[in-house]
């Protein structure tokens, strides 16, 4: 801005805004517009106008304000951040991007801003950008153990784990109770096929805690063994933080097509629509918005709560269970559904002599269980757990798993998942169908 605003429309700004964060919307207006008799072409009114209609769920609204704040004040850094959240936040993150790196270079010294730069790096997948931006943060405050931690995982998120390994050994070395650092470290020797040398680490977490249920299942794994099962706070964490970019991150980011896949055949098999279905591991609900609404119960079961809310807004679940797979399974009465599905969510449940049983028990006769495998090699074990922390099964076992549980018909059909790092992550869809 050229010149200081006069007092006045300074009172009228702060009181809309904290009429803004109350909720009073209609207090915020009114001050706004007050402020834009005294001032009218001020920056500051319409970003505060673009947070207002946000608030109001007014999305096109927020897009208009946000933008005409930042041509009324082309180098007014807090209107450019405003606007780059906001694309951020709709999933935008490629013009989110460029904002936020124009943000940083124009406040560099602003560690507001730095911490709002580095979130949008994180919420755009973007790691090298994360990267970059904490190491400059550690020029601008050294030391930061939040910015330490970030950096030591995004380094190893990068593959670039010798790096992630000093960093991780840095904070151990200054704080030996850090266990955010050792279980850090534990996963990062892991993803190196290290997995021995976390012992030290794991045993160190188990005496700290020895009910900790990922701290026994790193330690299993540390000790050369394949956990049967993983417990879902370890994947829980990561996808509650995923929900507000899962679609985009999935859909388009990794090709991934099985919701629209397996949709297209149940609406080709059941054009009428007609039949209950069981959505394991629902997520944001990408099966369930390209089926629409059914002529039955779409129920979805999911261990993350952030992932159901994104998918209650699609609103063509009938009912939610917040609760892992294996549990909705043995909860479940017999005979319930026509349709049982677990697309990409037995990856991270394991060992599946279980699972097929009661997924059988549940279905109605003639009813059928489709789910989604990652490919283990079939002259190896059963069930592979890889460095990336995620099952991979054995397509001969799961056949005769199936078949060992009553399926009548097991149809198994090879394809490429999704992509992953650019190469394809190869897997099998199954048809197990039970006898009418």
């Amino acid at each position: 801005m050229n010149s200081p605003a006069p007092e006045p429309i300074l009172k009228h700004l702060t009181f809309a805004r904290d009429r803004i964060a109350a909720g009073d919307l209609q207090g915020a207006a009114a001050s706004l517009n007050k402020a834009n008799k005294v001032s009218p072409n001020d920056a500051r009114i319409f970003m505060l106008a673009g947070l207002m209609a946000e608030k109001a769920g007014n999305i096109p609204g927020t897009f208009e304000a946000l933008r005409r704040s930042v041509r009324e004040a082309p180098d007014w850094g807090p209107g450019m951040l405003e606007l780059a959240l906001f694309l951020a936040r709709q999933n935008q993150f490629q013009e989110a991007v460029e904002w936020a790196e124009k943000v940083a270079a124009l406040e560099p010294s602003n560690t507001l801003v730095l911490a709002s730069v580095i979130d949008i790096a994180h919420r755009a997948g973007h790691t090298e950008m994360a990267v970059r931006h904490l190491q400059r943060g550690l020029t601008l405050v050294p030391g930061d153990l939040t910015l330490r931690r970030m950096l030591a995982r995004d380094l190893a998120t990068l593959g670039r784990h010798d790096e992630s390994l000093a960093a991780w050994g840095a904070l151990i070395e200054e704080n030996p109770a850090d266990a955010q650092a050792r279980i850090g470290r534990v996963q990062t020797l892991i993803a190196m096929g290290r997995a021995k040398d976390a012992a030290p680490d794991t045993a160190f977490l188990l005496a700290a805690a020895p009910d900790d249920v990922v701290y026994a299942y790193f330690d299993t794994i540390a000790q050369g063994r394949t956990p049967l099962q993983q417990p879902p706070e370890l994947h829980r964490a990561l996808f509650d933080g995923m929900a507000p970019v899962y679609d985009q991150h999935m859909v388009r980011g990794l090709k991934y097509q099985l919701p629209k896949r397996v949709a297209d055949t149940l609406l080709t098999e059941h054009p009428d629509k007609h039949f209950n279905l069981l959505d394991l591991g629902c997520g944001t609900g990408l099966l369930g918005v390209c089926l629409g609404r059914i002529d039955g119960f779409l129920i979805g079961v999911d261990t993350s709560l952030p992932m159901i809310e994104q998918a209650a807004r699609h609103q063509v679940y009938d009912k939610f269970h917040h609760v892992n797979v294996l549990d909705a399974l043995r909860e479940t009465p017999e005979a319930q559904y026509e349709i049982i599905t677990a697309l990409d969510v037995l990856i991270y449940v394991g060992d599946l002599a279980q699972a097929v049983p009661d997924a059988s028990r549940i279905l109605t006769p003639g009813g059928t269980f489709i789910f989604s495998c990652e490919a283990a090699g079939e002259d190896g074990p059963d069930l592979v757990l890889q460095p990336n922390n995620r099952y991979a099964h054995k397509l001969s076992h799961v056949k005769a798993l199936c078949q060992q549980a009553g399926f009548i018909s097991v149809e198994i059909e090879p394809l490429t998942l999704r992509q992953e790092g650019g190469q394809p992550v190869e897997g099998y869809l199954v048809r197990a169908r039970k006898a009418a």
